[in-house]
């Protein structure tokens, strides 16, 4: 456990809180700390942290409302590790229905706590942004939803998979052969599938925006373009 990892602590049992923090800053970890669920949310929203640890009981509201709250509206995936005293199965589903990225069970040994922690802020798919955007054009990946200037724009969902990748690579071209693999992996459809979304997504772009935003690269691919300009 070298690298530093920030934690958010929301816990109202006061003694148990001064326990954990003072384990985990002993690990040279950066600490913060919430009594109630209001306070996990605000803070979890304005700050970002590597893992969320969030107690089940707290005084003012359901820890599962507190996780569910948190990760429809953070901007950011945290992963969250729920603490308990509920041990069954039912509440532990509900839990990670919820959102909950791990569960563990009062008591537990601190060592224990700290290696969960460790691994969730070790996850390569947390702790990106749900939002991708340049210029007036934002993806919501969590939502799966599209904006030009903060207008909504309605793609299918091939079209989405297609604006997801167009955008992660801009400003540069992306291949045909990349698109295909990105959207059907080792089973692409038949040959004018890729055609006819590239069409669909261009309509759609065009009509929100007022102007092409979509370029064919002869013999490369395809690119976005014009994403900075005024409708």
């Amino acid at each position: 456990m070298n690298k530093s990892i920030s934690v958010l602590l929301v816990e109202d049992n006061l003694a148990i809180a001064k326990q954990v923090v003072g384990f985990l800053e002993g690990l040279k970890w950066q600490v913060d700390f919430a009594a109630t669920g209001q306070q996990g949310i605000d803070l979890a929203l304005s700050q970002q942290v590597d893992v969320i640890i969030l107690d089940l009981n707290l005084p003012d509201m359901d820890g599962l409302d507190v996780c569910q709250h948190i990760k429809q509206h953070a901007t950011r995936i945290t992963p969250v590790l729920m603490l308990t005293a509920r041990d069954a199965f039912t509440d532990k589903a509900k839990g990670f229905g919820q959102g909950a990225d791990d569960y563990l069970t009062k008591p537990f040994d601190f060592r224990e706590l700290a290696l969960r922690v460790e691994a969730l802020a070790r996850r390569p798919q947390l702790h990106t942004n749900t939002q991708v955007s340049e210029g007036h054009l934002t993806l919501d990946t969590r939502a799966k939803t599209v904006q030009w200037q903060q207008q909504p724009v309605t793609v299918t969902g091939v079209g989405f998979s297609i604006l997801h990748k167009l955008l992660m690579e801009y400003p540069y071209p992306v291949s045909r052969s990349d698109l295909i693999t990105h959207i059907w992996g080792d089973e692409p459809p038949e040959s004018n599938a890729l055609k006819s979304h590239m069409y669909s997504l261009r309509k759609a772009l065009e009509k929100a925006s007022g102007q092409p935003l979509l370029a064919t690269i002869s013999n490369i691919g395809y690119k976005l373009t014009g994403l900075d300009h005024e409708a």
